[in-house]
């Protein structure tokens, strides 16, 4: 297949000889070791923040039974193979490859180390020895689209994306549709910038979205440089990862907070307890692994009611955004009334819903 590559505004810091890895403690008892690959430094305040957490967390439950190294700044192509292979070579049994470009790098190296146990974020292919994991951002986003559609004056809100892969065309989609929910007549213009982490492009885009009129924006890259348009053009946003409203405070109505320490603290007590497997894991609202930041003090009450229910509806499993009647952009029926969509079939979801004008 063909791997969609996310192209970093800062350049791989490691080469495969010389790893700056992050965070050891020496130990007398060997310590499962743990490696982590980054996409973007610690400090992008979205994705690689909220792994960086994680990561820490599972660290601080474990004490000294557990040591977690990173790399940050790896480049999802080629470039990326030598860096995991090192972390291998170097004796962590677990790694973590925290992107989705990282994909046939990590299967490549997994085959050479088949003792070592991988997993690779929002991708879809496994292994004996390599499992997949994700969350259900596309939960939050109907959250956001919810907001959207009370918030929005002009009928017109954006979406600020990354590439056309399935986790990105979930949140359009979510967001969309819970949007046109509140207001049918909604529409939803999608910029692609095909990066994850480009705060120039970022803000170029969100520029762009505003311009077309569009008074709420949804950001799925990883800095909070579009917020910080927002907050400048006196429009709503959104942040991605992370709480972001340090940097948009009037702007910043809530954020898909990603909360990976459950998933990684789960997995390092699977690898010491011997029972590590294979697996493809969807944790969600109900699992505390996305959450919502706190809702800015000026939306008006019923607007907060009207999230909150949302995320209780997840929480109990009454509420699901991808329940049909849907059509895609062009007015096909793609999900019959009465009918959810899968996990599956999302996971692998590449068409948009109609009002989406990409």
């Amino acid at each position: 297949m063909t791997i969609l590559t996310r192209r970093n505004f800062i350049k791989t810091a490691a080469a495969a000889s010389t790893l700056p890895l992050m965070g050891r403690a020496a130990f007398a008892d060997e310590p499962l070791k743990v490696g982590y690959i980054y996409l973007g430094p610690v400090g992008d305040f979205g994705w690689t923040w909220a792994h960086e957490k994680g990561r820490k967390a599972m660290v601080d439950h474990f004490g000294g039974k557990v040591v977690a190294d990173y790399v940050e700044n790896v480049a999802e192509d080629q470039s990326a193979t030598p860096v995991i292979k090192d972390l291998a070579a170097q004796g962590h049994k677990l790694i973590f490859t925290t992107s989705f470009g990282y994909m046939d790098q990590t299967l490549e190296v997994a085959k050479a180390y088949p003792d070592a146990k991988f997993e690779h974020c929002t991708g879809y292919k496994k292994a004996d020895n390599v499992g997949v994991y994700n969350n259900r951002f596309h939960e939050g986003r109907a959250v956001q689209g919810t907001i959207a559609g009370h918030m929005s004056k002009t009928g017109v809100i954006g979406y600020l994306g990354s590439f056309k892969v399935p986790e990105v065309v979930m949140g359009v989609n979510s967001f969309a549709l819970s949007a046109q929910a509140v207001n049918p007549k909604i529409k939803v213009k999608l910029v692609m910038i095909d990066s994850w982490f480009d705060p120039a492009k970022e803000a170029a885009a969100a520029e762009t979205l505003a311009n077309l009129g569009c008074d709420v924006i949804a950001t799925h890259t990883d800095s909070p440089a579009a917020l910080q348009v927002c907050e400048k053009k006196k429009i709503y946003g959104f942040g991605q990862g992370a709480d972001m409203s340090r940097f948009a405070p009037h702007a910043h109505l809530t954020a898909i907070e990603d909360i990976w320490g459950p998933y990684y603290i789960s997995r390092a007590q699977a690898m010491l307890d011997g029972k590590w497997a294979s697996d493809d894991a969807w944790w969600g609202m109900k699992e505390g692994a996305v959450v919502m930041a706190p809702y800015n003090k000026s939306l008006p009450a019923p607007v907060v009611a009207a999230a909150k229910k949302i995320v209780d509806g997840y929480m109990t499993g009454t509420y699901d955004v991808f329940t049909g009647p849907i059509a895609d952009q062009a007015g096909a029926d793609k999900v019959a009334k009465g009918e959810k969509m899968p996990l599956d079939k999302l996971a692998g979801i590449d068409w948009y819903v109609k009002g989406v004008e990409s």
